[in-house]
C-alpha cells in the first residue's frame, strides 16, 4: 500500500509522500502514535522505517546497526526501551547473578583493572590473569611473563595492572613493565626496565600509550605505524609521582598528567617541564583527567589557614582552574571524571562522604554518607552512584533521590568498581600482601582463602536474585535435569564431565 501513496493528504492539501515524510521527521513517538490514528494513509506515513530508524539512533540504541538490518524499527524501539528499563529495575533491586573471580594459587592480590567487562588482576606471584565476564564461562588465561635474569629466583609482585580494548599492561616490584596485546596471544609484545620500582602506571583508555613513572622519571612508551615500540618522551620531575594519567583522545604524542606531591604536571613533548598547579604545603591526594579537563583534590591545613580541602578543575587547553569545588575538612580519596556524565563528577572523601559536584555552578548537587572508614572508589552515571568503602562496603544510590538501593560487604577495601548498563565489577585488595602468622607458600592454599582479596562480578540482566545465584562452576548448557542412570534431579544440568 506505500508504493501506491503518491501523495498524502494534509488537511485542504496534497503533498508528495518524501515532503510528507520530512514533516513527520520532526515528530517524536507520542505524536507519531496519534497521528498513526488519523486515517490509513497517516498510519503507513507515521509507521515509515526511516522515521522510527531516526529515533532509535537519537536514543542511542542499535548505533552500529544499518537500516536495512531490522524489518521492523518501531518494534526494535519498543523492545530496546523494555529491555532498559527491565535493566534499571534489576539494578535497583539488585536482581541478578553474582560470581567470584578468584584465582587460588596466584597469591595475594595486588591490583585490578577492568575495560569493557575484560577483567585484569595481579597477584603476589608475579601472576597476571584474564576474565572475559560477558561469556557464562569465565576462564583465567595466564599472560605470560619476561622470564628474569638467569630465571631463577621467585617472580616479582606485581604492583600495577592497567588494559583498555587492545592492551594490557603490568609494572611489577622490580622495575619490570610487559605489554601484551589482547589479539595477538599470552607473551608480550612489548617490555621495558626500570632502575627503580615502579610508583605509578598509565594506559591510554583508547589508545596504545602506557605511561610509568620511577623514581623522578616519567616514561612514555608508545608503538609507532608500523608497531615497533618507541619512547615519545621521557621527562624529568622533581618530586617522587604519586598519581599518574594520560589524558585520552589526543592526536599526535601522547600527553600525560602527573601529580608529585604538591605540584600537577601536564607533560607533552614539545613542553616537558610545563607545571599545571603549584601550591607549596597543599599535597595532591587524588586525580582524574578527562579529554579536556583534570580534576584534583588538594589537601589544606584548614586549621592554619581557615581554607577547607577541594577539587580543582582545570582546562587542559587553557592550563587555567576552571572551578574550585568542595568544602571539607577530610582529604579527597578519589574523583571521577572520565565516566561520569557531562559538567559532573563526583568524588569520595576520608570523612566517609560521598559527594557529586556540579562543574558549571562549582557546587555539590548531593552528599552522601555510608562509609565508616572513608571512601576508596567512586563511578557515576546518569542516575545511579556506586561508591566502595575501606571497609570493604560497596554501596548502589540512586543519584537523583540520594537515597541507597542495596549494598554487599566483603572483608578486604574496594580498589575498583566498574559498571555499565548491565554489569558491575568490584575488587576488593587486601591492604596486607603478606599475611603475619603464616606463609603464602604453604601447601593448602585455603589456608589463606580470606586473606587474599576477591573479585566480584555482577550481571543484572539475569532475572534471579543476586544472593540466589549459581556459581561459574554450576553452569551449564547441558538441557537435561537428570543426571546420568542415578536419576537425580538437578537444579542446574551439568555438562559431559
Amino acid at each position: 500500500f506505500q508504493n501506491e501513496i503518491n501523495e498524502v493528504p494534509f488537511f485542504d492539501v496534497q503533498l508528495p509522500y518524501e515532503l510528507a515524510l520530512k514533516i513527520f521527521r520532526y515528530l517524536g513517538k507520542a505524536e507519531l502514535g496519534r497521528c498513526a490514528q488519523v486515517s490509513r494513509t497517516w498510519k503507513v506515513l507515521a509507521e515509515d522505517e526511516v522515521l522510527w530508524y531516526r529515533l532509535c539512533q537519537e536514543e542511542g540504541y542499535l548505533l552500529d546497526m544499518s537500516i536495512s538490518d531490522h524489518s521492523c524499527w518501531k518494534l526494535a524501539l519498543k523492545n530496546c526501551r523494555a529491555r532498559e528499563h527491565m535493566l534499571k529495575t534489576n539494578w535497583k533491586n539488585r536482581v541478578g547473578a553474582v560470581s567470584q573471580l578468584r584465582y587460588e594459587p596466584g597469591g595475594v592480590l595486588c591490583d585490578v583493572h577492568s575495560c569493557d567487562g575484560v577483567v585484569m588482576a595481579g597477584y603476589t606471584s608475579g601472576e597476571v590473569r584474564l576474565w572475559d565476564t560477558r561469556t557464562w564461562d569465565y576462564t583465567a588465561p595466564v599472560l605470560a611473563a619476561v622470564p628474569g635474569p638467569g630465571g631463577a629466583g621467585a617472580p616479582p609482585h606485581v604492583s600495577f595492572v592497567r588494559i583498555n580494548g587492545s592492551l594490557a599492561v603490568a609494572a611489577y616490584e622490580d622495575g619490570t613493565v610487559s605489554v601484551w596485546s589482547l589479539l595477538l596471544g599470552r607473551e608480550p609484545i612489548h617490555h621495558f626496565q626500570h632502575n627503580q620500582r615502579t610508583q605509578a602506571l598509565a594506559l591510554a583508555p583508547g589508545g596504545t600509550a602506557v605511561a610509568t613513572a620511577s623514581g623522578f622519571e616519567v616514561k612514555v612508551e608508545s608503538p609507532d605505524d608500523k608497531g615497533f615500540w618507541q619512547t615519545p618522551g621521557t621527562f624529568e620531575i622533581q618530586k617522587l609521582v604519586n598519581f599518574l594519567n594520560l589524558v585520552p583522545d589526543v592526536t599526535g604524542s601522547p600527553v600525560a598528567v602527573a601529580a608529585a606531591e604538591d605540584i600537577v604536571y601536564l607533560l607533552k613533548a614539545e613542553d616537558p617541564g610545563r607545571v599545571l598547579h603549584s601550591v607549596y604545603g597543599q599535597p595532591v591526594t587524588c586525580l582524574d583527567v578527562s579529554a579536556r579537563e583534570a580534576a584534583f583534590g588538594i589537601k589544606t591545613f584548614g586549621w592554619l589557614l581557615n581554607e577547607p580541602n577541594q577539587i580543582l578543575l582545570y582546562n587542559l587547553e587553557t592550563n587555567q582552574c576552571v572551578t574550585k569545588m568542595g568544602n571539607s575538612i577530610g582529604d579527597f580519596s578519589c574523583v571521577n571524571l572520565h565516566s561520569s556524565p557531562p559538567n559532573m563528577l563526583v568524588a569520595g572523601n576520608k570523612d566517609r562522604r560521598v559527594r557529586v559536584f556540579d562543574a558549571r555552578r562549582g557546587a555539590a548537587v548531593c552528599s552522601l554518607y555510608a562509609h565508616q572508614l572513608g571512601v576508596s572508589a567512586v563511578r557515576m552515571d546518569e542516575w545511579k552512584v556506586v561508591s566502595g568503602g575501606q571497609e570493604g562496603l560497596v554501596c548502589v544510590w540512586d543519584q537523583r533521590t540520594g537515597t541507597k538501593l542495596w549494598e554487599m560487604h566483603a572483608r578486604h577495601p574496594v580498589r575498583h568498581l566498574w559498571f555499565n548498563s548491565h554489569s558491575l565489577i568490584t575488587a576488593h585488595v587486601p591492604e596486607e600482601k603478606n599475611p603475619r602468622g603464616s606463609s603464602i607458600t604453604d601447601d593448602d592454599p585455603s589456608v589463606h582463602r580470606k586473606y587474599r582479596g576477591i573479585i566480584y562480578s555482577y550481571e543484572f540482566s539475569v532475572d534471579q536474585l543476586a544472593m540466589e545465584s549459581v556459581l561459574p562452576i554450576c553452569r551449564s548448557s547441558y538441557d537435561e535435569v537428570t543426571g546420568y542412570n542415578y536419576n537425580i534431579g538437578l537444579a542446574v544440568p551439568y555438562d559431559s564431565i
